[in-house]
Parts: structure tokens; C-alpha cells; sequence
């Protein structure tokens, strides 16, 4: 147990914490301070763990294999309890956060099998965009909300997927901001909101072509291995073909 494996498993002990912060008044009735404060801190310093984690465990040299088998754990347990628990507090489509955490579930068994074939698939440069675009989506999500629910009247009917502006809040949001008038706190919330749900249309997009590379990589790679096992053993193949029947 070292500090790279603790600050793992740390993030693994704050997301049954955040939960009951994003999903129950327990940071207003015991703290006295709004959910959304609490949650968005919490959410942003377990995902900066996951940084330092990796940096310091390579930079002291103290990589385990427990640190690899919990890491990845760590980083899906907490994206996937932040999203489902917007999911609940009506923050966010269920669509998507389906697609978001069904494929982490598939590259992680795609790179499990890979590993058990010999192939090692590395992590890609549009896997890494996703996930810093999926810890911004979620932060601003959470920051948005007022009492765990969205900041805008609408909802309980689909959020405008590309037409953002037909939503009355925003737009009087809008006018603060650029007419000059008064923006309210109310007003910032649903800007923010807003750039959320737009954003989590760019972690599905990217979740999704990331996948695609995934499963390529892969492809690619089992498709090596499996040709060169049989250029290999061709030889001995062919000389059984050459001996007489018994």
C-alpha cells in the first residue's frame, strides 16, 4: 500500500459519498450548504486523484498490479455513480448516459480479452479527450442544478436537443448576459446547464468514434498475432501432411 494505491482507493470511498450528496438533502440539512456546491467539489477532487495517482506511481516507480487492477475500477465506479445519479435528478437523458457507461463496460472487456490474446491496447489520444470532456460535462451539470433538479421549468419534457434557445430561461438568461441587465445567480445556473447538455452531445460523440477505435485496434492487433501464430506453425503442419498413413 502506497500513496498512489491510497489516493485510488480514496476515490472509490467518495463516491458512495457523493451519491448521498447529489441524490439527498444531507449537505443543507447537516452542512448548510447547497448540494450542488458540495457535490461539484467532491466530483472535481476524486477525478484530480486519478491524475496524481498515475503521475506519482510512475514518477516514484511504485506501479503494482493492484494499483492497475484498481485504477480503471476507481475512474468507472465514479464516473458512472455521477451519471446515473444525474440520470435521477432528471439532469440528464438516460439515452445517453447508456451509451456513455455501456461503453466504458465494452472496452474494458474488449481490453481484457485483448490482454488474455497477447495484444496490448493502449489508451488513444480520442479516449483521453473523452474523459476530460466527460469530467467537465458532469461538472457543470451538477454545478447547474438547484436542489438536485434542473435550473429550467421544461423538464419533465425533453430537453431541446439542438434548439436550446426555445427554452424561456435561457433565453432571459441570455438577455442578462449580453443586454447588460442583471444576471442573476439563477441566470448563471442555467447557462451552465445549458453548455452541460451540449456537452454531453460531444462525450457521446466522442465516446462513441473512441469505441470505434477501440474495437479497430484491436481488430488489427488480434488479427496480427493470430497470423503470425499460424506462420509459425506451418512448417510442422506441412510435414505431418508428408507422413505416410499408418
Amino acid at each position: 500500500m502506497n500513496l498512489p494505491n491510497t489516493l485510488t482507493l480514496l476515490r472509490i470511498f467518495l463516491v458512495p459519498l457523493l451519491v448521498v450528496v447529489l441524490l439527498t438533502p444531507f449537505s443543507e440539512n447537516w452542512l448548510g450548504v447547497p448540494r450542488h456546491l458540495v457535490g461539484v467539489v467532491m466530483f472535481l477532487g476524486a477525478a484530480v486523484t486519478d491524475y496524481f495517482d498515475g503521475h506519482i506511481a510512475r514518477s516514484r516507480g511504485q506501479v503494482t498490479r493492484l494499483g492497475q487492477l484498481l485504477d480503471p475500477i476507481a475512474d468507472k465506479l465514479l464516473i458512472s455513480a455521477a451519471l446515473i445519479s444525474l440520470v435521477e435528478n432528471q439532469l440528464a437523458p438516460a439515452w445517453a448516459v447508456v451509451i456513455i457507461i455501456g461503453r466504458e463496460f465494452a472496452v474494458t472487456g474488449l481490453r481484457s480479452l485483448a490482454a488474455i490474446e497477447g495484444v496490448v491496447i493502449s489508451a488513444s489520444k480520442m479516449g483521453k479527450f473523452k474523459m476530460l470532456a466527460q469530467v467537465v460535462t458532469v461538472a457543470l451539470l451538477i454545478a447547474s442544478s438547484v436542489a438536485g433538479r434542473p435550473p429550467v421549468a421544461n423538464f419533465g419534457r425533453p430537453f431541446p436537443a439542438i434548439e436550446f434557445w426555445s427554452v424561456p430561461e435561457l433565453r432571459t438568461a441570455w438577455q442578462h448576459l449580453v443586454g447588460g441587465g442583471p444576471t442573476t445567480g439563477n441566470d448563471w445556473q442555467v447557462l451552465l446547464y445549458t453548455a452541460g447538455r451540449a456537452m454531453l452531445w460531444l462525450v457521446v460523440i466522442s465516446a462513441c468514434t473512441s469505441m470505434y477505435a477501440y474495437f479497430s485496434s484491436f481488430y488489427r492487433g488480434f488479427t496480427r498475432t493470430t497470423n503470425t501464430d499460424f506462420t509459425e506453425s506451418q512448417p510442422s503442419r506441412q510435414y505431418a501432411l508428408r507422413q505416410p498413413p499408418e
